[in-house]
């Protein structure tokens, strides 16, 4: 069931006594990780109520294919690109004749049309229904035509009095099904906190202390962690960048707000990447008016340590794989690998941020990944790209260790 964290599930709902059963479909589904939104055909609505699955998938449920609203962005063009997978649960034999047909009469069936998305049926009618060799004939016809998965239907008790098939399955199957439809990724279900940016540490109302630090490496590990099938918490610090679709961002400003949210829920984390650029040292006292321009040519300031961040969090009894970055001007390996050892951390991540045209602010990177047996260099390239290289090493280390210690990776 990892398999769905992150997935965009597009739930299709027909007429049919079975739509009630959708009900818990959608909860399973959002248990599981997946995003979920639902249309439902106007004959649905009569046999379950839209607010029901909008209290469910956290989302508006569609209805109207000529909403005046969604319309005005084409917002069924945009639905149908949203999604990973159409799910019709349950689907009606009128439904299956005119998806078969190739129709586009109302929004649930010009989503089909409109979307690349693999479409599954959960069939539920009548067993007679079912038997019927037309609807058996429109059913070959989506097999052959489209990228199209049939679940079911099962046998048993009909609402109608028959035995038979024609049931549609349980939701629990039906998630599990659409599961399958997915490949295992490298972070299938773990969580991943990634902290990103610089803090900053105030003077006074107008000033602070802060770094060079844009974010970009940080962001772009949330998201090829995504990407990896990870639920990521994005802790960032003020930065100008937006957030990765479906990834989770707290924002804060000081060290200490950035361990605050670290730790908030790190019972629930599997990896940690402190990608931060945290200030070290922060003013004994804020001035609670801004500070003016004296006389003195000089103005000293009494500084004291902001809390350590990732060795907080390597020190946790909890501990969740804890990987840390160094941002070194000058003996980047020997004091990357201090900081590892010095901290208790499983990885480092070593960067030369005096180098031109990486580092701070800039759009590429190049880095050496350090561990105790391990020492692997990445050479340059765009963040992103980056990011992706680092998150698949960063997992492979991460199941050794998980494998080794008889957790389920």
């Amino acid at each position: 069931m990892h398999r769905l964290t992150n997935r965009r599930i597009l739930l299709g709902i027909t007429g049919g006594i079975a739509a009630y059963k959708s009900a818990e479909l959608t909860r399973q589904l959002k248990t599981a990780g997946a995003d979920v939104r639902v249309v439902m055909t106007p004959a649905a609505t009569e046999f379950i109520t839209p607010l029901t699955l909008q209290a469910l998938s956290g989302n508006p449920v569609h209805l109207q294919l000529l909403d005046s609203d969604a319309e005005a962005g084409m917002g069924h063009i945009e639905l149908a690109k949203w999604a990973d997978l159409i799910l019709i649960a349950p689907a009606s034999a009128d439904f299956i004749a005119r998806l078969a047909a190739g129709m586009g009469d109302d929004l649930l069936t010009t989503l089909c049309l409109a979307s690349d998305a693999p479409i599954c049926l959960a069939p539920a009618m009548n067993q007679a229904m079912w038997r019927d060799a037309r609807t058996q004939q429109n059913l070959a016809s989506l097999k052959q035509s489209i990228d199209i998965r049939v679940f079911g239907p099962g046998s048993g008790a009909q609402a109608c009095g028959d035995t038979g098939m024609g049931r549609m399955l349980e939701p629990a199957e039906l998630a599990l099904l659409c599961a399958e439809q997915f490949e295992t990724l490298a972070l299938s279900g773990r969580t991943v906190f990634i902290t990103a940016g610089p803090t900053r540490e105030a003077l006074d109302p107008v000033r602070y202390i802060s770094n060079h630090s844009s974010g970009k490496m940080g962001y772009a590990l949330a998201a090829a962690a995504r990407d990896a099938g990870a639920r990521v918490r994005l802790i960032s610090g003020p930065v100008s960048l937006p957030v990765p679709e479906r990834v989770e961002c707290v924002h804060v400003e000081s060290a200490e707000q950035m361990l605050a949210a670290a730790l908030d829920g790190l019972e629930t984390c599997d990896l940690f990447i402190a990608a931060a650029a945290v200030v070290d040292y922060r003013p004994v006292a804020v001035a609670e008016h801004k500070i003016k321009k004296g006389a003195d040519e000089i103005m000293e300031l009494r500084l004291t340590k902001t809390p350590d961040i990732v060795a907080t969090v390597a020190s946790s009894p909890q501990r969740p794989f804890t990987v840390g970055f160094a941002a070194e001007t000058r003996d980047v390996l020997a004091y990357a690998r201090d900081k590892l050892a010095r901290k208790k951390l499983d990885l480092i991540v070593a960067n030369d941020v005096s180098a031109a045209g990486i580092g701070f602010n800039s759009d590429d990177n190049a880095v050496t990944l350090i561990g105790a047996d391990v020492s692997d260099t990445l050479p340059k390239t765009s963040k992103q790209q980056l990011a992706r290289q680092l998150i698949n090493r960063i997992a492979e280390h991460f199941h050794e260790q998980t494998d080794t210690s008889g957790q389920d990776s």
